[in-house]
């Protein structure tokens, strides 16, 4: 509907997160002087009314409200949006004055009049200053001096119609089909991933090489902080790994993403691929949010937030069982190619896909799988160039997500991880599950994978590949058992960032049973991959 553009344009701002009481939606919220706009998520799908009415409860206790509706749709979003603030002062944006017939322009001073509160209409990527100012004037009045919204429309309301002059283009009308939708979805976001891993692959020497006094230097501490900065698991020998293979997928993806977002894109996508998700108890956005945590997962769960309370678990979920993000991804492949089974890596994520379909399938709740449960808003945008400062914004915003959320926890990760390998506690995990394995027809010697993989997702990589001879230095003889020890390892559950970050976002409670009932269930395919995959390799 254009209103976080509008709020970006209005203030020129990065947005900063907000929870708020009573509730478990987390909103924007942007600085413009002494107005503070909170960015509410939108309303998408029926199942989302009641929740939606749930965080706008929270937010009118504010002085007012500015409605943000889009003017080639007023007719279609005001009923829908009207009864959650009805009786409630504010004021009426709409957005996308560009679609409108010229013949068939809004006559904001009659509309206000008919409902009894500010109208304005504009177009949110290119906001006039002197828009801007007016909105700001009736953001600050006194309360008292603005009407209060209607329950409904009235009666003969005349609303503006959309140009007529607006043919599908090819590509509009491919992206309006679920099986192009998703390969426009996940084509780019696979070679993104290749590209910058092959770039990190280059530059890995390098700064290796760079780096290799210092570790030397480290190497000569006493015991402790040569194992805290140094080793296998410390913060100075593990820094390539953040600064190369997490920050250039992140950028390109959130790049990517943006892209699609302002040009439209993203919308399409998410209305055509709904109907085959619906049945899992997702939704399009949800998907792209997936496909988002292939780069990393912290974004990705981070923007979330703009999902409902009925919603926003599936989706966390989602992320957390089905993303493999820029360590887990590389990793698998290496383990892989070092095994001499390549093409097991597309079998990989088939299993991944298919089984973290059927992971929702039987964890979501019912209301989200419901025949019901469509797309409130169901016309797609027609597309437009994107607005290289709204894409900016996004990619300064996801990485922003990324130093101030996942950094400190990486660090914090591998302080952790050196600490407990220097106390053995790590070697004392591995041999307590190694027993264990049997079940999966997994050799003990996969114990330190699974163990390291699951606090962090390169460990499925330190946990089975020789370092001198790029081998693996683990007895898997078979590609079933190759399968399933990557497959454990990376699924079992989410690594300590994605962990912290989901207690950030949605409290330990959620954390907790999340990574309990992901235990479980990565378990359960588990054994099913090694004992069919024992028959059918």
């Amino acid at each position: 509907m254009g209103k976080t553009q509008l709020l970006a344009s209005l203030t020129g701002k990065l947005p900063f997160p907000e929870n708020f009481r009573g509730s478990t939606i987390a909103c924007e919220t942007y600085r413009d002087g002494e107005i503070a706009w909170t960015d509410t998520p939108g309303i998408l799908r029926e199942s989302e009314s009641s929740a939606s009415r749930s965080a706008m409860a929270q937010v009118v206790d504010s002085d007012r409200v500015m409605l943000v509706a889009r003017a080639d749709r007023a007719a279609e979003e005001l009923p829908a949006l009207l009864p959650s603030i009805a009786g409630k002062r504010g004021f009426i944006a709409l957005t996308f004055q560009d679609r409108l017939d010229p013949e068939h322009q809004v006559q904001t001073k009659e509309l206000s009049e008919r409902l009894g509160v500010p109208v304005f209409l504009l177009n949110a990527r290119q906001l006039q200053a002197q828009q801007a100012d007016a909105i700001r004037a009736v953001a600050s009045a006194p309360s008292s001096t603005l009407g209060r919204f209607p329950e409904s429309l009235p009666a003969q309301l005349d609303l503006p119609a959309p140009s007529k002059d607006q043919r599908e283009s090819l590509l509009e009308r491919a992206s309006s089909q679920p099986l192009v939708a998703l390969l426009l979805l996940f084509a780019p976001a696979v070679v993104s991933m290749i590209y910058t891993n092959r770039f990190a692959n280059w530059l890995y020497d390098p700064l290796a090489t760079l780096l290799e006094p210092g570790l030397t230097m480290v190497a000569a501490w006493p015991s402790l902080p040569s194992a805290l900065f140094g080793g296998n698991y410390g913060l100075l020998a593990m820094l390539p790994f953040l600064i190369l293979y997490a920050v250039p997928t992140i950028l390109s993806f959130s790049l990517m993403l943006a892209v699609y977002k302002s040009s439209g894109l993203i919308d399409r996508i998410s209305l055509a691929v709904h109907p085959w998700l619906r049945p899992f108890g997702i939704g399009g956005r949800d998907l792209v949010r997936v496909v988002m945590g292939f780069g990393c997962k912290v974004p990705a769960i981070v923007s979330s937030r703009s999902c409902h309370s009925c919603s926003r678990g599936a989706c966390v979920s989602a992320i957390s069982f089905g993303s493999a993000c820029s360590y887990q991804l590389p990793a698998t492949l290496a383990v892989f190619a070092a095994a001499g089974m390549t093409g097991m890596g597309v079998v990989y994520l088939i299993v991944l896909a298919l089984t973290t379909l059927v992971y929702l399938r039987f964890t979501t709740p019912k209301i989200l799988r419901l025949a019901s449960n469509q797309l409130i808003l169901t016309k797609p945008d027609s597309l437009a160039p994107p607005s290289w400062r709204s894409v900016l914004r996004e990619v300064a915003s996801s990485l922003k997500s990324f130093v101030v959320m996942a950094f400190p926890v990486f660090i914090v990760i591998c302080l952790a991880a050196a600490l407990l390998d220097w106390l053995g506690v790590l070697h004392g995990l591995s041999k307590l599950l190694a027993p264990m394995l049997a079940i999966f027809h997994l050799p003990g010697e996969a114990a330190p994978a699974v163990i390291l993989g699951s606090i962090r997702k390169d460990g499925i990589a330190i946990g089975l590949l020789d370092s001198t001879s790029g081998s693996l230095k683990v007895a898997l003889s078979t590609p079933a058992q190759v399968l399933t020890t990557v497959y454990l390892a990376g699924v079992l559950l989410p690594c300590l960032v994605t962990v912290f970050t989901i207690i950030r976002e949605m409290r330990w409670k959620f954390a907790a049973k999340l990574c309990a009932r992901q235990m479980a269930w990565a378990s359960g395919f588990a054994l099913i991959i090694a004992w069919g995959g024992a028959l059918i390799f």
